[in-house]
């Protein structure tokens, strides 16, 4: 093994130690093609679940990095929504629009199916529910699935009342009044969750100005709403107004970014928005009202989960609508004690983890 090489097994597992990481698996297909990494962060609350990213990366370590920190922030996700589940996550290297088969999602079904229950996974940026029917003639251990096919069905539609609690909260907090009417939200990303997520906004007054990276996307809501103000993707930062809401990927709010906002709070879909952790600290030093992303997201989590009960439409959304709830009071613990709310939410989860393992301990034969 070259020097290189050994320093590239080094770092992945430097990576792991850092952030907690209990497995990372890699699964080649040759036959599709498929190039697929889950990982597992912990399994503290219960089997792992996440949902499967397909994304044309640049590398192969982006797709480790992306995993890695999709897979921690499932934990975290799962905690804070009081879902007995542990943190995973799987991401396919490929260009969703060109590169998926059914026989290639049958083939991550089968690596699926070797974990045995440990991972859960279903639909994530790239992937829809019809992908993990293909999965899912080789595997049980998939979530998310089409209605008509006993699953929650779409998640972006919870995932997007998720948020609009969560930036109601974040109003209130910011404002003084949870209402939107009359505020103006700049919306980047316009998939399955930012499409809804606009609808929501239009439907309470709001105006919006919007963007994506695809130009279909941004013909379907225009087409639609005719009312939304369209930018271009690196004008959004920009974009005066009084919410900034992230719904497309991660560590959009980082050096560069940060000096062109010109909003009072930031709430939004995309994971891990924070490219570090001090851009927390700088958002809150600047008094940003900064919505943790895996706190408003976590409507798509509380669905699937809620599959391992039977899924129940009523009670999964009034699960998600809670998300006002767990916001209030992680702004009312970092207005009290004076710390960033990302970190706020971190502590919460932490929390909870450490005393469900002393439970556990507590009661082990």
């Amino acid at each position: 093994m070259s020097k290189c090489e050994k320093d590239q097994v080094y770092s992945i597992f430097e990576q792991m130690e850092k952030y907690g990481h209990q497995q990372l698996v890699f699964n080649y297909d040759k036959t599709t093609g498929l190039k697929a990494i889950i990982g597992i962060h912990d399994t503290t609350l219960g089997p792992a679940l996440g949902g499967c990213r397909m994304w044309n990366y640049e590398s192969e370590q982006d797709a480790i990095t992306d995993v890695l920190r999709l897979s921690r922030g499932m934990t975290y996700k799962c905690a804070i929504s009081n879902v007995m589940c542990g943190g995973g996550k799987t991401v396919i290297i490929g260009d969703a629009r060109k590169d998926k088969s059914d026989e290639l999602f049958q083939a991550l079904g089968t690596f699926v199916e070797t974990l045995k229950g440990r991972f859960w996974t279903g639909t994530d940026v790239g992937t829809v529910g019809m992908d993990f029917v293909s999965a899912n003639k080789q595997t049980k251990y998939v979530n998310g699935l089409p209605e008509e096919y006993g699953g929650s069905g779409n998640s972006g539609i919870i995932t997007a009342f998720g948020v609009y609690r969560g930036m109601k909260a974040t109003a209130k907090a910011a404002f003084g009044t949870d209402s939107l009417k009359g505020l103006t939200v700049a919306v980047q990303g316009l998939g399955k969750v930012g499409k809804v997520l606009t609808q929501h906004l239009l439907d309470e007054g709001a105006k919006v100005f919007a963007t994506d990276i695809f130009e279909d996307n941004v013909k379907a809501v225009k087409e639609a709403h005719p009312e939304v103000t369209m930018v271009k993707p690196d004008e959004i930062f920009s974009v005066k107004c009084d919410i900034f809401s992230p719904n497309a990927l991660g560590a959009i709010i980082n050096d560069e970014t940060i000096p062109q906002l010109t909003c009072k709070a930031i709430c939004g879909a995309a994971n891990n928005q924070l490219a570090e952790p001090r851009h927390g600290d700088k958002l809150h030093e600047m008094g940003i009202f900064y919505a943790p992303d895996y706190v408003v997201n976590a409507g798509g989590l509380i669905a699937v989960a809620d599959e391992f009960h039977g899924f129940n439409k009523e009670r999964a959304f009034k699960n998600t609508s809670l998300i006002y709830d767990t916001m209030s009071r992680i702004f009312e613990v970092s207005k009290k004690e004076n710390k960033p709310t990302y970190l706020v939410a971190d502590l919460l989860v932490e929390e909870k983890l450490d005393k469900v393992m002393r439970l556990q301990n507590k009661f082990t034969v």
